[in-house]
C-alpha cells in the first residue's frame, strides 16, 4: 500500500508540473524566399521582413517585397511591396507604440552607385498599406535604430552616401518631429549594432571609413563600445560613456535587442566587414559567427552565452520571441541566402 500511495503522489505531482510548464513554442519554419539584410521587427504576434537581397546577390536581386510571420500559426504571408522606386539595402524596421515604421536604407544602381535615402515610412498591418512618415534630416542606412519609451526613434550613426556620420537624430513618432541628439562620441560607424534597457543604450562595433591617398574608403572593424544614457525631459541629451570592448572578436552586421530588463543581447554577425555580396572589402569572402553575448548595465559586465546553434550574418535586428530571440534570414558559411530563422535561448 505504502508503495501505491508513493507512486499515486508522484504521478500527481507529475501531472501538476505539466499543467503549469511552458506550452512548447510553434517553430519558426523557414520563409517562403531567401533573404539576407532583412529589415525585421515585431508587433504583438507577428514578425515583419521588409526589403532585404535575393540569393543572386548582385543589385538585381535587392528587393521591396514584404512577409508577415504568425508566431500563433507558424504561417508565412506576402504582401504588397514597399512603394518606392527599387529595392533597398540596410534599411531598419522598428515598432513603437503599436506602430511599425520602416526607416532609411541605401539604392544600389546597375553602375554600383549607392544612395542614401531619406524615407521614413509607417506599416498598416490591417490593410497592408504603408503611408509616408517623415524624412530624415541626414538619410542614413545602416544605422541603429531604437524604440524608446514607446514615442522616439533613435537613430545612432550610419553611413550616408559617401561616408560615415556622427549625428544622433531622435524623432518624436507622437509630434512628427526630428531633434538633434548629442552626437556619437567615437569614430563614426556603419553596420554596428546596439539596443536599450530602459533609458541605457549600448551601441559596438561597426566599421569605420578612412581615405586612402587615392581618395577611396578605407573600411575596418572596430570594437568601440558605448553607453548612451538618454534623458526623456531633454530627448536630444545623451551621456556617452565608453565601455571595454565585448569579449570575442568585434562585429559588423550583428542582431542585437534589449532583454526586457537590464541586459541588451547580441548575436551572430561576421567579423570581416564585407560589400553586401558578403565579399569583404580585401576580396576575401567573409563568414559568419556563432558568437552571443549580452551586456548588464546594472553590473556593469560583460557575460557570454552558448553560441548559436548555427553561425549567421547580414542581419538588421534580433527579435525578442517570448523568452527565446530570433534572428532571421541573412547568410550562412559561403555566403549563401537564406530563408530560414536562428532561434536560440540564452544559457
Amino acid at each position: 500500500m505504502h508503495t501505491l500511495v508513493r507512486r499515486a503522489v508522484l504521478l500527481s505531482a507529475v501531472l501538476a508540473a505539466c499543467a503549469h510548464a511552458r506550452p512548447p513554442a510553434v517553430l519558426t519554419p523557414p520563409a517562403p524566399v531567401a533573404r539576407a539584410n532583412w529589415a525585421v521587427t515585431r508587433l504583438d504576434h507577428q514578425v515583419f521582413a521588409f526589403y532585404g537581397l535575393a540569393p543572386g546577390k548582385a543589385s538585381g536581386d535587392i528587393t521591396r517585397d514584404v512577409h508577415v510571420l504568425d508566431l500563433k500559426t507558424g504561417k508565412w504571408t506576402r504582401k504588397a511591396d514597399v512603394p518606392v522606386d527599387g529595392g533597398r539595402l540596410a534599411a531598419v524596421a522598428v515598432t513603437v507604440a503599436g506602430r511599425v515604421y520602416l526607416v532609411g536604407g541605401y539604392t544600389v544602381a546597375p553602375t554600383g552607385t549607392e544612395v542614401s535615402t531619406p524615407e521614413v515610412l509607417r506599416y498598416l498591418p490591417d490593410s497592408g498599406r504603408f503611408e509616408a512618415e517623415s524624412r530624415m534630416p541626414v538619410p542614413v542606412d545602416d544605422t541603429v535604430a531604437l524604440a524608446w519609451r514607446e514615442r522616439w526613434i533613435v537613430l545612432v550613426s550610419g553611413w550616408h552616401d559617401k561616408g560615415n556620420v556622427t549625428d544622433v537624430q531622435v524623432y518624436d513618432t507622437r509630434t512628427g518631429t526630428w531633434s538633434a541628439g548629442t552626437p556619437w562620441p567615437g569614430k563614426p560607424v556603419f553596420g554596428h549594432a546596439g539596443g536599450l534597457a530602459g533609458d541605457t543604450m549600448v551601441v559596438c562595433d561597426g566599421v569605420t571609413a578612412g581615405k586612402k591617398p587615392d581618395g577611396k574608403n578605407q573600411f575596418a572593424i572596430t570594437d568601440a563600445c558605448w553607453q548612451g544614457v538618454l534623458d526623456p525631459a531633454r530627448p536630444g541629451d545623451i551621456t556617452w560613456t565608453a565601455l571595454p570592448p565585448h569579449p570575442g572578436a568585434p562585429l559588423y552586421r550583428a542582431g542585437a535587442t534589449g532583454d526586457g530588463g537590464k541586459g541588451i543581447v547580441f548575436a551572430g554577425g561576421s567579423g570581416r566587414p564585407y560589400n553586401y555580396d558578403g565579399v569583404g572589402y580585401d576580396g576575401q569572402p567573409s563568414e559568419p559567427s556563432d558568437a552571443v553575448f549580452s551586456y548588464r548595465t546594472d553590473l556593469g559586465k560583460w557575460q557570454v552565452h552558448a553560441p548559436l546553434p548555427v553561425a549567421g550574418m547580414d542581419f538588421r535586428a534580433l527579435v525578442p520571441l517570448d523568452g527565446e530571440y530570433g534572428l532571421f534570414g541573412g547568410m550562412r558559411a559561403g555566403q549563401k541566402v537564406t530563408g530560414e530563422a536562428i532561434r536560440f535561448r540564452l544559457d
